[in-house]
């Protein structure tokens, strides 16, 4: 190291005159004359508390920025078909009444068919979007069936989440032009009802369990092979652990009214299902295992009425085929068949052919018969199902069309036997077995009366008139003849003497007949009072007769001891006996 370096002067040789200035910072000097080289400490250079302000800042702003940045939630999309009622930087996302975002920005999507809306939700919402969130502008409305958002009429449409935790992560969204009736977040369950047609359904029509209102319909949509509606229901909870495996469901919409021999029966559930329709469902109370508790989105099927809803059914159905000849008219599809007054199945078709041959029409109608609605007693039939059935065609089992309604002219298959019908075999026709039938009532009838009207117009009715004509010719004479009006002289003659005689027995012989029969009177009465109880003559008739009862009881005692001691009609009663 060099003596500079160290603060040592290079010259060493010393200044005879002192020098009394300072000492030069970096130089060491010995006032006593004698230089020696020494270590000089530096101050230090000090940093300005100046440069602390901008470097907080600096730190302030990045701690800022790195928040902002942390704390911002995502940015979504939503897609409605109107943006009426929203605004920029105004409108709200809220679930529950609690903001969760604003709207940032609306435009119109590039097919002009629908608006886009940009809306930046706060941090810690983006597990809650996901593809099965839901989104809606919520505004006051008023239907049928409720009434809501009436808050918004003050503070404004904004725009309602309904988040969903489970599914796949989304940002991008299709909003709902109406809100559901139902969120997420409300316990309860969906099921699926599959029916014919919708009817008067409509979302929102009221589902009832015992007359109560337990849920809603909440959507509904054409079935994927076009052939029956599917109805979605929710039912909340705790009413959803009422649906069970065999819970049956029926069209409660509008008044029910069934005419039967009963009476008239008329069953609705409530004023608003008449107006807007609704759903009833029950479990009926069978001898078969209990059901269930049913899972969501199970389905049921939905029956038009309470009555079809409760009857029972059956797995294993036998199909027949029936030729009548008459008229059908009131003969529909579904008409009931019945046998001895009880309904074992349905009609299927009723259909109209033709045979060119006998130039005839004949109307083959398709029954279904469940019989297990029919209890079998003792042993099983032999020969099988087939069998059975000839035996009962030959036992006259016969197919007839009956009326059901006298008023609407509706008619059923009735099924029964008939013992006087004629011989006929159990038919078939492709896979169908067919039963014989017998004409209705009126058919019978009218064929009689058309076997009359053939037999009266074989008769001669000409000749018939003729002779008539000429017997009334021959009266006409019989009674212009003096032989007969000498006849009714004669006749008048007779009836004059007989009137006489009558006159002379009801003014002479009646008196005395009448006389004769009070003396008989009088002399019965005497007969009466002789044979009377306390009559003298019956009172000694009395003693007679007990008189004659002991002489009889001591004949007997004399006969009895005769016959022990013989020997007593010679020795008579010896020893004193």
């Amino acid at each position: 190291m060099s003596e500079t370096a160290l603060g040592v002067s290079p010259d060493p040789t010393p200044d005879p005159t002192p020098d009394r200035s300072p000492p030069v910072p970096g130089r060491s000097e010995d006032w006593s004359g004698d230089a020696l080289p020494q270590a000089v400490g530096l101050r230090p250079v000090r940093l300005s508390i100046v440069w602390l302000i901008p470097l907080v800042a600096l730190a302030s702003g990045g701690w800022l920025a790195y928040k902002t940045f942390a704390d911002e939630g995502p940015t979504i999309q939503i897609e409605f078909n109107s943006a009426a009622g929203l605004q920029p930087s105004k409108t709200k996302v809220k679930f529950k009444d609690v903001a969760l975002g604003e709207v940032t920005a609306i435009d119109v999507s590039p097919d002009l068919k629908s608006v886009l809306v940009t809306a930046q939700l706060k941090y810690g919402s983006a597990p809650y979007l996901t593809k099965h969130t839901r989104f809606w502008v919520e505004r006051a409305r008023v239907t049928a069936s409720r009434v809501s958002g009436l808050d918004t009429l003050l503070s404004g449409p904004y725009i309602a989440i309904d988040p969903v935790i489970e599914g796949e992560s989304e940002r991008r969204f299709r909003g709902l032009d109406e809100p559901p009736l139902f969120t997420t977040s409300e316990p309860g369950k969906r099921f699926v009802l599959r029916a014919p047609a919708l009817g008067s359904l409509n979302l929102g029509s009221p589902v009832y369990y015992r007359q109560i209102e337990v849920g809603q319909v909440v959507g509904y949509e054409l079935a994927a092979d076009g052939q029956a509606v599917s109805i979605e229901l929710f039912i909340s909870a705790p009413h959803d652990r009422l649906v069970q495996t065999n819970t049956r469901f029926w069209n409660a919409s509008g008044v029910d009214v069934a005419i039967s021999t009963a009476g008239v029966r008329v069953d609705a559930q409530s004023l608003l299902s008449v107006l807007i329709g609704g759903v009833s469902f029950d479990t009926p109370e069978t001898i078969d295992e209990e059901g269930k508790p049913a899972r969501s989105q199970e389905v049921f099927p939905l029956y038009p009425s309470r009555t079809e809803a409760h009857a029972k059914t059956y797995a294993y159905k036998e199909q027949y085929l029936l030729y009548f000849k008459g008229s059908v008219n009131g003969l529909t599809v579904g008409a009931q068949v019945m046998l001895r007054g009880i309904a074992i199945g349905r009609v299927l078709d009723v259909q109209l052919t033709f045979n060119v041959e006998d130039l005839e029409f004949q109307i083959p109608v398709l029954v279904e018969v469940e019989p297990g609605r029919i209890g079998v007693r003792g042993a099983p039939a032999q020969g099988g199902r087939i069998k059975v059935i000839e035996r009962l065609v030959a036992n006259g089992l016969r197919g007839q069309l009956k009326s059901s309604n006298l008023l609407t002219g509706e008619l059923y298959v009735d099924l029964d036997f008939y013992p006087k019908a004629a011989p006929e075999p159990l038919g078939r026709h492709g896979d169908y077995l067919v039963l014989p039938t017998v004409p209705t009532s009126m058919e019978a009838l009218t064929t009689r009366a058309n076997s009359i009207l053939d037999k009266l117009d074989g008769l001669p009715i000409e000749q018939i008139g003729r002779d008539v004509a000429a017997a009334a010719a021959s009266a006409k004479t019989i009674v212009g003849s003096p032989e007969l009006k000498g006849a009714i002289a004669e006749t008048a003659a007779a009836l004059a003497a007989l009137r006489q005689t009558a006159e002379r027995l009801n003014g002479e012989i009646a008196p005395e007949l009448a006389a004769a029969l009070r003396a008989t009177t009088a002399t019965m009465k005497d007969a009466s009072d002789v044979v009377a109880e306390n009559s003298p003559i019956y009172i000694e008739s009395q003693k007679m007769f007990q008189e004659l009862t002991a002489a009889a009881r001591s004949l007997r005692l004399l006969a009895d001891y005769l016959e022990r001691h013989p020997e007593a009609l010679l020795k008579g009663k010896a020893g004193g006996r």
